[in-house]
């Protein structure tokens, strides 16, 4: 245990100053090297997002741009946006969520980079499909070696990240009176019909999972909000407030510090929107595109969906409801189950966000899995990725076993150890992010509007 808390404190201390300069000024650098784009161009890239998913991309690549958008999507807003919020509340308060908000809004320059990038650096695989990814741009990089680090580091993350999601799952499961090992066995069936039909099965899948699973859940979750519409502004006052100043005690809430309030926030943050993680870059470098661009505008799409809608619709629905107050932290995954019963009753209430989870950590872990194999493929080659597949679904397994809140902070420390090298590398691409950018924007082709 005294190894644990050693390491808990470790992550603590990576998640506050440094990881704060590190994700939040590397975002501010990149938007201001890529020229406040994400701000300026807004208009053109949700005309070109949202207003086309559904049309055919052009040029080389194994999927379309929104099926690659969509897998990518589907392990960032997959179980972070519906319990990486409450874990963000329970353990640092309120305020966590507008230090959420900041880790989005400069991670869309910190986001495109990496797609852009890995875009410009994929490669095509054994099997004839494009494969791509941090490990790539890095490897091109001026320290090598970062691809090395970032890929070891983020295969063995992805162990205890599909844990977290199966922990998840039971817990809600178990809150609905459900047997967990019935419904770990069928979580366990459903993934490994998914993982073992490749990338384009996977594309497939989360293409038609992710919007259907993004639109019941806002809906539902917006149904809980209005329905305490009272309790609106001082949710708001609360987010703003205590994102400056430390949290009391309320109820089953045992206070935050500033400190774990910000580490908290920009930590869920990460993992909501994977800004600055580099792990998106591995669905996207699948896409069918003629310049890498055109799918890193996909970048702002998906921090949009997921961190500035999904994951505050989530917020909304624990203050709102009183969730995070009346819920012990060992227990937030169920924060927000807990709300939409109050609303709701129990079988329906509950039952809508046990489905909800149900898709969305299907989709977290179907993803993160092949992220994982890519990696291992990248280090070790295409053998020993499918021994990596069979041991990431014996973490699956491993979910019952573990404790939530310890987890968290142990995944919080090697994600750390994905990030900085990541982060390093993609600050010192910076020019080769900007002539990208410039390729697109300053093309009358894919950008009307300049002359």
């Amino acid at each position: 245990m005294r190894i644990i808390d050693t390491l808990v404190k470790i992550s603590e201390w990576l998640w506050g100053l440094p990881l704060l300069i590190i994700l939040v000024g590397g975002g501010l650098f990149l938007t201001f090297r890529l020229g406040f784009f994400q701000f300026r161009y807004l208009p053109h890239i949700l005309k070109h997002t949202f207003g086309s998913m559904f049309k055919k991309s052009e040029g080389e690549g194994t999927v379309s741009a929104f099926q690659a958008a969509t897998t990518a999507l589907a392990s960032s807003i997959g179980g972070s946006s519906i319990v990486g919020v409450p874990v963000a509340i329970a353990l640092g308060g309120p305020g966590s969520i507008f230090w959420m908000w900041v880790t989005a809004l400069v991670g869309c320059a910190t986001k495109f980079t990496e797609i852009v990038l890995g875009i410009k650096y994929r490669k095509k695989g054994v099997d004839g499909e494009y494969v791509g990814g941090a490990m790539y741009y890095l490897k091109s990089s001026p320290i090598p070696i970062l691809a090395t680090i970032f890929a070891f580091m983020l295969m063995i993350e992805i162990a205890p990240s599909i844990s977290t999601q199966t922990l998840t799952f039971i817990q809600n499961c178990e809150n609905l009176g459900l047997n967990k090992y019935i419904s770990l066995a069928a979580l366990l069936v459903v993934v490994c019909l998914v993982i073992f039909g490749g990338i384009k099965k996977i594309a497939s899948f989360t293409e038609k999972l992710v919007p259907l699973m993004a639109m019941l859940y806002i809906v539902g979750g917006l149904i809980v909000i209005f329905y305490n519409f009272r309790e609106i502004p001082g949710a708001f006052l609360s987010i703003f407030k205590n994102a400056f100043t430390p949290t009391a005690a309320l109820g089953g809430f045992a206070g935050a510090s500033l400190s774990e309030g910000i580490r908290n926030g920009i930590a869920r943050g990460c993992y909501s929107n994977e800004a600055g993680m580099g792990t998106a870059t591995t669905a996207h470098s699948s896409a069918s595109v003629e310049i890498p661009a055109q799918q890193g505008i996909w970048a702002v799409f998906e921090i949009f969906s997921n961190t500035m809608i999904v994951c505050t619709v989530t917020a909304l629905v624990v203050l709102v409801s009183g969730a995070w107050i009346k819920v012990s932290p060992q227990m937030a995954a169920t924060m927000p189950a807990y709300a939409f019963q109050t609303v709701l009753g129990k079988t329906i209430g509950g039952g809508f966000v046990s489905i909800a989870l149900l898709m969305f950590v299907l989709s977290t872990i179907i993803v993160i899995i092949f992220f994982g194999e890519k990696q291992a493929e990248f280090l070790f080659g295409h053998k020993f990725s499918i021994i990596m597949r069979f041991i990431y679904i014996g973490f699956i397994i491993l979910g019952l076993l573990l404790n939530l809140e310890q987890l968290y902070s142990l995944l919080d420390l090697m994600l750390a150890f994905v990030v900085i090298p990541n982060m390093i590398g993609i600050i010192l691409m910076s020019n080769e992010a900007v002539e990208l950018k410039n390729e697109y924007f300053y093309n009358p082709k894919f950008y009307p509007g300049k002359k």
